[in-house]
């Protein structure tokens, strides 16, 4: 590695350093709201790279006029001029009086997209032109893509945007940003934005996940249908004539005779009842994160195999049952396990 290299790697840029010092404050300052009103408070502007190209050409024809005494030119400049006015104020308005929205952020997985749905409104006229994007964080990495759309006049436009939470647990909305350019480009005004909501973020499933553990017998009652990979169920036999309605294993039924099968019924002739638990001390001598990821990873085939199941870590237990709602409860568990 040169010297050169080695400099640039020891030494950060100060001007960047200062400039995320500066972001940082500025973003501190911003009150955290799911709704935004964008008024003459909260919207900035200013000339763009071509906008101050445009400045210093009316400046050249001014000065040539006033040299060589051209009326025309002097009508161009200030014709020029005014148009830049306009066009300054255009651009400020196409943001203010803008109302931004934040749904709720539903849960993801960890390193996976969250994603954000954010709608504008328009009390009033069309908005042309409007770039929504992810704030980049303090580090220095490169800025997301705009993202433009069109709101309509007393209308609404949903415009998605996204993120990756790195860990498990809660993560706060980063910062968002709205800016336009429209009609000339020669300003950018544009609104800083905190949201107040959170994310969760449940713990990354373990790739490829491990072999659900097999369920244990509990005496105590009936034997009831159980799967540890989706296809083979225990406490099932062959429908019976005479069996009882309530017997019929109705959530096997419909695949079974889609795939032309005959009906199951319950096994209510043992007296075992198996259950299955996804323990944190089943998961060996991995680290604690480690064993988050798969206990996560059991969770999702666990819900595929259509069973009940219950959840075990350190200081709490979930009793087994079955369905969406468990298997959000358990990964919530998982994702804010401490």
């Amino acid at each position: 590695m040169s010297l050169a290299a080695t400099s640039r790697s020891v030494w950060p840029n100060p001007w960047s350093a200062a400039r995320a010092r500066l972001r940082g404050w500025f973003e501190s300052r911003l009150p955290r709201t799911d709704t935004l009103l964008l008024t003459q408070r909260n919207v900035y502007i200013l000339p763009t790279r071509a906008g101050l190209m445009f400045a210093a050409t009316l400046v050249v024809l001014l000065l040539a006029s006033i040299n060589y005494q051209l009326n025309l030119g002097y009508v161009l400049t200030f014709l020029l001029a005014g148009s830049g006015l306009v066009s300054m104020h255009v651009t400020h308005n196409t943001l203010r009086g803008l109302t931004l929205h934040l749904r709720p952020v539903a849960p993801v997985f960890a390193r996976e997209p969250a994603a954000l749905e954010v709608v504008l409104t328009s009390p009033s006229s069309l908005r042309y032109g409007i770039g929504l994007r992810v704030v980049a964080d303090a580090s220095g990495g490169p800025e997301p893509a705009l993202g433009y759309l069109n709101v309509p006049a007393g209308g609404q436009a949903v415009a998605h945007l996204s993120f990756v939470p790195d860990r498990r647990g809660w993560h706060e909305v980063p910062t968002l940003s709205a800016e336009t350019r429209f009609p000339l480009g020669l300003f950018r005004a544009w609104t800083v934005w905190r949201p107040a909501a959170q994310v969760l973020a449940y713990p990354a499933p373990e790739q490829p996940p491990a072999p659900l553990p097999a369920a244990r017998p509990t005496p105590g009652g009936p034997q009831q249908a159980r799967s540890a990979d989706g296809s083979e169920f225990e406490g099932v036999r062959g429908y019976r004539r005479g069996d009882p309605l309530k017997l019929v294993y109705w959530k096997k039924a419909a695949k079974t005779l889609e795939a032309g099968g005959d009906l199951v019924s319950r096994d209510t002739s043992s007296s075992v009842q198996q259950q299955l638990w996804l323990e944190w001390q089943a998961c060996g001598t991995l680290a604690p994160e480690e064993r988050l990821s798969r206990l996560s990873a059991w969770t999702l085939a666990a819900q595929r195999a259509n069973v009940e199941y219950g959840l075990r870590l350190p200081g709490q237990d979930i009793e087994p049952a079955e369905g969406e709602a468990q298997q959000r409860r358990c990964l919530e568990a998982l994702a804010l396990w401490r």
